[in-house]
């Protein structure tokens, strides 16, 4: 008795009509796909009518399965060839690899997770008339359950010797070719047939989901709590940033989508929840590239006596322990093969200091704006929209100091300007105490000491009203509620941002697009 094992386990290997494309490499035109979906619809006609006095059909409510396809191979993936095991199961999955020969059939089935398990279909198990419906009915892409005998076959495939077989649900179109990989765009677009095809696709799902439970863990372990924030916001603060805007029939008034929950979660911390944080969707309607999506999971944690030096090391243990949880090791694996290690104590660095040596002339807080554009103009860097010196220290250090920096970096001590929630430097004027993390060349997170005087938060909020008022579509405004929060007494506080998906970057190497599972796409 052959397998299928010889054969490659290929989402393009069938060759009956409405399968997928042959192993040419040649992915089906559109002409062909309407062919096949042509084909595939009449069969469920033929299904519907064959088996609808027996409740199955194209469509049943329902299929017996007893055993998943990763349960069996954990249990009987070491049978020896040939072996058989009298332990009889019901098992589903979709059809990745058909081959039809006259009294055999062979079909890989796959699970969700990719694990896979070979199908035997013989005349001399399930009989004439069901062996002539598999090869009439069953196409790449269905699911299909098999029930009988867990076996290995002769050549040592883990195998379901059949003695009954149902579609579980008949797939209308076929899958891509596995030998044409999907474009990236096509990968994004129908994410769903990326999962299938796609081993990486199923991984980083993975670890999306196994770094968000090594956060919480974390978070669990130093006393914090998780809370939610509203995502509909009267109006928009947290950070610096175009928000998007919608309307409410109900309240007949403007709405803002989020673009960071911090006001929220400082106002938690006034209220007496101390250790605070949040994991959850923000919005900002701006450019999209490799680093930036307009909608993105945020990462956002408080905490009541802390400061931004607590907070760095916090940081670096999510980061940690998340790696840890995805790679086994503070060394991750990136997509391309290179290996990058998160371990150890990262550096920490000042943005004037580290500026200063890189440009070779001395930048300090006290310098006016007219030197630093002048600095910046010899230097070949285009000025910023409505300049301010923090924004002109922040993009000269980007040009002299962001691309150099290989491990894994907190930059501390920003210009005050642009950083209007942030605490004064205890021992330096003109620097805030925040710090900006970067991993492989881009900022991953960020932490401040949180200012809580709500007598100089005003008059930052009032400094951000007049950048607006000069067209800075990026100004925070003045939120008043938050103010009267704040004259309730906040502790001295740490706080930290991080987006999730960036962080699923630092550990997979990958683009942000192939991070988040739906990204938005035109």
């Amino acid at each position: 008795m052959t397998d299928a094992s010889a054969a490659p386990t290929s989402t393009s290997s069938a060759t009956q009509d409405g399968g997928a494309a042959t192993q040419t490499g040649v992915e089906a035109t559109e002409e062909e796909i309407h062919e096949q979906k042509a084909v595939r619809l009449a069969k469920r006609e033929r299904l519907i009518a064959k088996r609808a006095d027996a409740g199955g059909g194209a469509f049943p409510v329902s299929v017996p399965v007893t055993h998943t396809i990763p349960a069996l191979r954990t249990e009987y993936g070491e049978l020896e060839a040939g072996a058989e095991t009298g332990v009889v199961v019901g098992v589903a999955g979709r059809v990745v690899f058909s081959r039809n020969t006259g009294k055999l059939c062979f079909a890989t089935l796959q699970a969700g997770d990719g694990s896979r398990i070979q199908a035997m279909i013989s005349l001399a198990n399930v009989g004439e008339e069901s062996l002539a419906d598999w090869k009439e009915y069953v196409d790449l892409g269905d699911h299909v359950f098999v029930h009988g005998e867990v076996i290995s076959s002769r050549r040592g495939e883990l195998s379901i010797m059949a003695d009954d077989w149902k579609i579980a649900s008949k797939a209308i179109l076929p899958l891509p070719n596995a030998y044409a990989e999907l474009s990236e765009e096509g990968r994004v677009r129908s994410r769903y047939l990326d999962l299938i095809v796609r081993e990486q696709a199923r991984t980083t799902v993975r670890a999306r989901a196994a770094v968000n439970a090594s956060l919480r863990a974390t978070f669990t372990s130093h006393d914090y709590l998780e809370v939610e924030t509203p995502m509909l916001q009267v109006q928009h603060g947290g950070a610096s940033a175009r928000p998007f805007i919608t309307h409410s029939n109900a309240f007949d008034t403007e709405l803002y989508l989020r673009i960071a929950p911090e006001l929220y979660l400082k106002r938690a911390v006034v209220g007496g929840i101390e250790r605070v944080y949040e994991i959850n969707r923000n919005f900002r309607n701006e450019g999209a590239d490799s680093t930036h999506s307009p909608e993105f999971a945020m990462l956002e944690a408080y905490q009541a006596y802390g400061d931004y030096n607590q907070m760095a090391a916090l940081t670096q243990e999510l980061v940690q322990n998340a790696a840890v949880a995805v790679a086994g090791s503070t060394t991750v694996t990136w997509a391309d093969g290179t290996e990058y290690d998160l371990g150890g104590e990262w550096d920490r660095i000042s943005m004037y200091e580290s500026l200063s040596a890189a440009s070779g002339r001395e930048v300090t807080p006290q310098d006016s704006v007219e030197d630093l554009m002048a600095f910046a103009e010899a230097s070949g860097v285009d000025l910023p929209p409505q300049a301010t010196h923090g924004k002109l220290v922040e993009e000269l250090w980007e040009h002299f100091v962001k691309g150099d920096l290989v491990r894994p970096t907190f930059v501390m001590d920003f210009p005050v300007d642009t950083s209007p929630l942030v605490r004064e430097h205890r021992s330096t004027p003109g620097v805030v105490e925040k710090w900006d993390l970067y991993i492989r060349g881009f900022e991953l997170a960020t932490g401040y000491s949180e200012l809580v005087d709500p007598v100089i938060q005003r008059e930052r909020f009032e400094e951000q009203a007049k950048l607006a008022a000069r067209g800075d579509v990026e100004a925070m405004p003045i939120d008043q509620e938050f103010l009267r929060a704040l004259e309730h007494a906040m502790p001295p506080s740490g706080g930290m941002g991080m987006g999730i998906d960036r962080l699923l970057m630092a550990i997979t190497g990958l683009g942000i697009r192939e991070t988040i599972l739906f990204p938005l796409v035109k």
